[in-house]
């Protein structure tokens, strides 16, 4: 069976991610590498032996192309998806969806009424732990739920940010709620729900940048539990953890550590065999999260079987809303309902 031909467009770091699963996937071929920097591009392009396209519009009419995974920056991602979708190219997008509900409901609604797929890079949604707890909340070991808390506390110094010009813009990038905690306020939505309103602080502490770089918010879910998320680049010297915490009434789990993939506390009134699965001693990594081969093999798997992407747009909107909705509340001072 011949491999899903891909190309990504943004020859940036991530981009290098995505360009080594997909040439160790069996599957998958990468065939085409799109960036606006000539230098960029014949390096990327060099080193994978694909080809390179300074003008993105060429790139989508190769028509040996299945997919397109777009990596250039926040501001970015809408236009080229509906560029890729109208072209009949399968629209992998990293995170954020976009940077706004308008145009990203714009790319969901364009790749549906062309019938490609779109899927958003929420690698997390595949670490086992995670997929864990989501069973064990479906399943009601937790009783009720009384809350839960999603903290991101990581250092992005200045170079990070001047040595790439469009990190910190409002209209390119986003802050650290943007940028950053998406992926684990993503989590905290899945695992808790519908988010009913959200109240808001942010502020531009330590970075020279236009957007955030700490802000927290307080969350009301429609099951009338509560939750909390923090995020800062601010934190000195390195990053220090991401950790993601449910609470209820006959259980409390918390799953931390740099990347949250360590099992700091799994403990439930009632023990099963399948918490034997996710750790035998708490406090022990043991479990490498699979990132974005994860990602990689569902994509593929949604296009040779015609099915859906773990994360499709409709799902990868909601967290958008979520920051949206905590960056209105902390504009306006006032909590930001959803329903």
């Amino acid at each position: 069976m011949a491999g899903i031909k891909f190309g990504i467009a943004g020859c940036g770091r991530i981009a290098r991610v995505h360009a080594n699963e997909i040439v160790a996937l069996p599957q998958a071929e990468l065939v085409a590498v799109n960036d606006i920097d000539p230098f960029v591009l014949k390096n990327f392009a060099s080193y994978y032996n694909v080809k390179g396209y300074r003008d993105y519009k060429k790139m989508l009419e190769e028509r040996d192309l299945d997919v397109v995974v777009i990596c250039t920056p926040s501001g970015l991602h809408a236009k080229m998806g509906i560029l890729a979708a109208r072209s009949g190219k399968h629209v992998l997008v990293e995170k954020p969806l976009a940077l706004s509900l308008s145009d990203a409901d714009m790319l969901v609604n364009t790749c549906e009424k062309a019938g490609v797929i779109l899927s958003v890079v929420m690698q997390k949604r595949f670490n086992r732990f995670f997929q864990i707890l989501k069973s064990a909340i479906d399943d009601g070991r937790f009783g009720k739920l009384s809350h839960a808390t999603a903290t991101v506390r990581w250092n992005r110094d200045e170079a990070y940010f001047l040595n790439n010009p469009w990190r910190g813009k409002r209209a390119e990038d986003g802050g650290v709620m943007m940028n950053q905690a998406i992926h684990i306020v993503d989590i905290l939505s899945w695992l808790m729900g519908s988010v009913e309103s959200v109240f808001a602080y942010t502020a531009t502490r330590c970075r020279p940048i236009e957007t955030e770089d700490v802000g927290v918010a307080v969350l009301k879910f429609g099951s009338g539990a509560l939750g909390t998320i923090e995020a800062a680049t601010t934190v000195y010297p390195r990053n220090l953890e991401q950790t993601i915490a449910v609470f209820g009434e006959r259980g409390t789990v918390v799953i931390g550590g740099e990347k949250a993939d360590t099992v700091m506390t799994w403990r439930f009134s009632e023990t099963r065999e399948e918490d034997q699965m996710v750790c035998l001693k708490e406090e022990a990594k043991c479990y490498m999260e699979p990132g974005h081969q994860a990602v990689l093999q569902d994509m593929v798997k949604a296009i040779l079987t015609g099915g859906r992407p773990v994360v499709d747009g409709r799902e990868g909107r909601k967290a958008l809303e979520i920051v949206l909705g905590i960056y209105r509340s902390a504009e306006t001072g006032m909590p930001v309902n959803f329903r």
